[in-house]
């Protein structure tokens, strides 16, 4: 009699732009030894080819066949995610201005994003991974055994999106203004707030953690000690 595997998670992390969920998914998943699913940079690589296709963002049509048409692979790393668009490495590509604001307005089209849950669903339905995004927890994996809905003051979430901005994008953009920054990204949270697919709200059942005051070690600390309890508790319920 061989021994069963052990039990493995689905963890949801969902929540706002700058709250923190790219860099701490991938930490919990490095905790845990499971796969970072980064479904945000699942709808940047599709945003970028329609940048660089000169294809409109009001073309829904369009973008499903051109996402139907693309291979959209993630790789981990000990560093993240290394994102390959049609076997290119756009990983820091995709994390510049032009293509975060693309990626927001890519995101509002029902088809688009039907076609990227069905795809998601697939890459994490054995388990052992984290996925974060804006709408896990609700619509991609409303079975996941944790919820996490990572939320910040809008003002801290500022400040966090302008200091990881500024990495990708002075280098590209050198006159972008704070100002104008803060102004993207909150035009970007009523997007995700008001569209009719998928808004941003967290699950009835997901764990809220305010990041405002807590720093990025507290924040993985404490999903690991709830995704402890979770496993803990799938083991005792194998045993029954």
């Amino acid at each position: 009699m061989t021994d069963a595997s052990p039990p493995k998670l689905i963890i949801a992390i969902d929540g706002p732009a700058g709250a923190g969920k790219s860099t701490v998914a991938a930490r919990v998943a490095r905790k845990l030894g499971y796969v970072n699913l980064e479904s945000g940079a699942m709808y940047r690589a599709l945003a970028l080819k329609a940048i660089e296709s000169d294809a409109s963002f009001e073309d829904e049509p369009t973008l499903v066949k051109m996402a139907r048409d693309s291979h959209i692979t993630l790789e981990p790393t000990l560093t993240g995610n290394r994102v390959l668009l049609d076997g290119r490495d756009v990983s820091g590509r995709i994390r510049e201005r032009d293509v975060t604001e693309a990626a927001s307005k890519v995101s509002v089209h029902p088809l688009v994003r039907r076609w990227m849950v069905a795809r998601q669903r697939e890459m994490g339905a054995g388990g052992g991974v984290v996925m974060e995004g804006r709408d896990i927890g609700t619509k991609v994996f409303p079975d996941a055994d944790l919820k996490i809905f990572l939320d910040a003051d809008p003002v801290v979430r500022e400040q966090r999106r302008l200091d990881q901005l500024r990495n990708f994008d002075q280098r590209r953009s050198p006159g972008a203004s704070a100002e104008s920054m803060a102004a993207d990204l909150r035009e970007r949270d009523r997007r995700d707030r008001t569209r009719a697919a998928s808004p941003l709200v967290a699950a009835a059942d997901a764990v809220v953690i305010d990041s405002t005051n807590l720093s990025e070690d507290e924040v993985v600390e404490r999903i690991g000690r709830l995704a402890e309890q979770k496993l803990a508790a799938k083991d005792t319920n194998l045993l029954l």
